[in-house]
């Protein structure tokens, strides 16, 4: 196995995949900063595809970055594009229970700065990267990577679209959405108890408030988590996996992206 620190501004601590010849998606930890806090993100890129291409980051669930957000990165590296999942807690901090995890996530939705400034530090690793297109970024999130990439997109991020997968729509701030530079979409489930009807009609009214070019999808059936098969299948728990409205977010997501793109 060989790095490949040129593709980045900052070092690459480990390669983990491509172990074999015939591998052609590569993924790396990098290892990064925001202010003095150490980051490590996960990159995945196709070796196949040759010169600059689009580039997407993925923010994680509030479990922080494991193998569900690292298998979306190798998904999105196979369709073509450079993935990056950015690390919002730091290096070495993953929740290892949902109440060590509530906590986490609530470091970042009680300071929504914090948490801009941890998504902006991994968007420049993106946009740095040498392999992505600049003017073609995104970012994506999940539950609490869902709100995330809305906050960032508030923070006037140059990014083409940002697109929340069953996240959290509140902000403390709604008059930022005037600093948004690129399309919104939300891709919603219909009976989500964490995010109820009232936050979505608020996140309507402040899109629209500030003339953002925005969709949003709202899934029959689904709950909170619906695109990741671990969350179970009970719906009564309020957060479950839906395998319809997995693939048809995913694929809402893929012409998003045709449209953004372009």
């Amino acid at each position: 196995m060989k790095l490949l620190p040129a593709l980045l501004f900052a070092p690459v601590v480990a390669l983990i995949c491509s172990t074999t010849a015939q591998a052609k998606v590569q993924t790396q930890l990098v290892e990064y900063k925001q202010g003095n806090s150490v980051l490590e993100g996960y990159l995945a890129y196709d070796d196949a595809t040759k010169g600059k291409r689009p580039g997407v980051m993925i923010v994680h669930e509030w479990t922080g970055i494991g193998s569900y957000v690292q298998q979306r990165a190798q998904q999105l590296a196979k369709l073509g594009y450079v993935a990056f999942a950015a690390d919002i807690y730091g290096k070495g901090i993953r929740p290892k229970n949902p109440q060590e995890a509530a906590q986490q996530a609530n470091i970042y939705r009680s300071n929504r700065q914090l948490m801009r400034d941890r998504a902006t530090a991994g968007l420049q690793v993106l946009q740095k990267n040498t392999l992505t297109d600049p003017r073609r970024i995104a970012a994506i999130g999940y539950c609490f990577g869902g709100g995330t990439v809305l906050e960032l997109a508030r923070s006037g991020a140059s990014v083409a679209g940002v697109v929340s997968f069953h996240g959290n729509l509140d902000t403390p701030n709604p008059n930022d959405a005037k600093n948004i530079k690129g399309k919104v979409l939300v891709l919603h489930g219909a009976e989500d108890p964490l995010v109820p009807v009232g936050q979505v009609l608020n996140f309507a009214q402040e899109m629209d408030k500030n003339n953002v070019d925005w969709q949003l999808i709202a899934y029959g059936g689904a709950v909170h988590g619906f695109t990741n098969p671990e969350a179970g299948n009970d719906k009564s728990q309020g957060v479950a996996y839906n395998a319809s409205a997995d693939r048809r977010s995913f694929a809402a997501m893929r012409q998003f992206f045709g449209e953004i793109f372009r």
